[in-house]
């Protein structure tokens, strides 16, 4: 079956759709959404058998969806209609969420409903939009694009019109503002992390900190300490601590008011307004450690999986005691995106921005580094999240990767104008051969995790949730420590690691890599500055958008704080 998918961006949840089709065998083109006559061109030249749209802002024109079948996957339950779905569930305290596949029709959201799926949200604590949007719902929205591929085969399938669909829980929401999103920081911490977690990574809440006007994100539960509502107690690690109407909140990141102010962590956003502020304890936040019997368990979350230069660096830091421990097994777990390598919106809105993006790529290089050269214990990566660019690379410093089901790796730099690092040069080869190696990075195409582990990409790849893939890591990790080849095992990765400086240095990888990378950041030879400046501010290169791009050109969703 000839497929078109026609979205606005190619984000996760498209290219998880995008991979399933090609697996099962099915021609698939992607369409990014814009002007109509361009994307009614598009539509007459390929001459689909289904269109399908599993992330569309846009309305499909109408010249499309009456010459033929397109499916709109809308993340809300059977009736739900508005582009904010996602936004009210979580704000509303939802219990029971889901995703529709619906033909489009005049009206938005109200075409007749192919096939649905339902999901529980944990009303105690509420998920980040994204997480939820990642996880759950980009979960049930590819189990529905299978159940759809076998109704469009067959010639009798009628979808149901939503008037005669049972038990419709869904209904028209309104778009969501910023004056439904607004709060008082006198108000209970509860509600504000609410709030904030339904607008979270895009657009955030208005606000004032400070006494600036900013939109906040990335919030999580803090101490209850003394101070008037709204005040900056503490800051630690980009965060700020503020207080609430009974206790007080972590704000990860912040964008200061503003046509080019960028998503930050807020330490440096508010940067001139934190001189008095004292420094809070560590509070495992981002970085945390714990054993487990023979297993140390390095956990690092970083806010949508981008690495600034000082992350990198306490990340290092961590790392070099971790492996300082007496266990056999150490297990490098990352957060809801696992990594996507350098900063860019950190990089970006540095005053010498080349000179940050330098400092970064070091940064990251000695994470890496730290990870390759540990021959004391086996290493664990865990990837439970997507992972883009150096976010792989770091993955594949380990000795095992593990991966959950559902994961999108990007494996590659050049659609940012970069060369790359983290000595990618040598931990990709290494798993799957040079001629591999080099069309991953070059064809800049999503791989899934079935796919990863057939090319030898990912060891492993495990079924289920967040917590059970995190769970059932832990119990491979302790079968790895305990079992009786472990010796054998580590006296095998030194003798490796020893031949592999023999004959060719990390030094040199590095060195290679670094003088290719200096061109790209210095010299600007492939225009990195405008590749990282339009994905930060989510604006077009150029005037002239490209809306034919095929997934072999497309910019990838990572590595910045989007």
């Amino acid at each position: 079956m000839k497929i078109m998918l026609l979205c606005s961006a190619f984000n996760g949840l498209s290219q998880r759709v995008w991979a399933e089709l090609r697996a099962a065998g099915h021609p698939v083109r992607v369409q990014l959404a814009g002007e109509p006559t361009a994307m009614c061109a598009a539509v007459a030249d390929h001459q689909p058998d289904l269109i399908l749209c599993p992330f569309l802002r846009e309305r499909v024109p109408a010249r499309i969806w009456r010459t033929h079948r397109t499916i709109i996957i809308h993340p809300g339950p059977p009736g739900d209609r508005g582009s904010s779905s996602l936004d009210w569930a979580i704000l509303d305290g939802e219990r029971e969420w889901g995703v529709t596949a619906l033909q489009a029709v005049e009206e938005m959201d109200a075409g007749p409903i192919w096939a649905h799926r339902t999901f529980p949200i944990d009303p105690a604590e509420p998920p980040r939009k994204s997480s939820l949007y990642s996880g759950p719902v980009a979960d049930a929205a590819v189990e529905l694009v299978s159940e759809i591929l076998v109704k469009a085969a067959d010639p009798a399938f009628v979808p149901t019109p939503l008037a005669r669909y049972p038990d419709v829980p869904g209904r028209l929401r309104p778009t969501m503002r910023q004056p439904d999103r607004e709060f008082s920081w006198s108000d209970p911490t509860a509600a504000i992390l609410r709030r904030i977690r339904a607008a979270d990574g895009s657009p955030g809440v208005r606000t004032t900190l400070a006494g600036t006007a900013v939109s906040v994100f990335d919030a999580h539960r803090g101490p209850a300490l003394p101070g008037r509502a709204g005040d900056i107690l503490r800051r630690r690690h980009g965060a700020v601590l503020v207080r609430t109407g009974d206790a007080a909140l972590w704000i990860g990141h912040v964008r200061r008011a503003g046509r080019e102010a960028l998503k930050l962590p807020a330490t440096i956003a508010l940067h001139d307004r934190l001189a008095h502020v004292p420094v809070a304890p560590a509070n495992g936040r981002e970085i945390g450690y714990r054993r487990i019997g023979p297993v140390g368990v390095l956990s690092f979350a970083f806010h949508n999986g981008a690495m600034s230069t000082r992350q990198c660096e306490r990340l290092t830091a961590a790392l070099r005691a971790a492996v300082e421990q007496d266990t056999r097994v150490l297990v490098l777990r990352g957060g809801e995106t696992f990594a996507n390598g350098i900063h860019l919106n950190v990089i970006d809105a540095a005053p010498r921005p080349e000179i940050e993006a330098w400092r970064n790529i070091q940064a990251i290089d000695d994470v890496c580094r730290q990870i390759i050269t540990c021959t004391g214990q086996l290493v664990v990566a865990s990837v439970g999240g997507n992972a883009g660019a150096g976010g792989v690379m770091l993955a594949l410093g380990a000795d095992r990767v593990l991966a959950r089901t559902g994961v999108m790796l990007n494996p590659h730099y050049r659609t940012m104008g970069l060369y790359g690092s983290e000595y990618w040069t040598y931990v990709l080869p290494r798993r799957v051969g040079a001629h591999q190696a080099e069309s991953l990075v070059g064809r800049c195409e999503p791989v899934d995790v079935v796919e990863a582990v057939r090319i030898g990409l990912v060891d492993e790849a495990l079924p289920g949730p967040p917590a059970a893939f995190e769970e059932a890591v832990l119990e491979y990790a302790a079968r790895l420590a305990t079992h009786a080849d472990h010796p054998t095992l580590l006296e095998h990765k030194r003798a490796v690691r020893a031949a592999d400086e023999r004959r060719r240095p990390l030094d040199a990888y590095r060195a290679e890599e670094l003088a290719l990378m200096h061109r790209d950041i210095f010299d600007d030879r492939r225009g990195f500055a405008a590749a990282r400046h339009a994905f930060v501010t989510k604006r077009p290169r150029s005037s002239s958008r490209d809306t034919r791009l095929m997934p072999s050109s497309m910019p990838r969703p990572g590595p910045a704080a989007a």
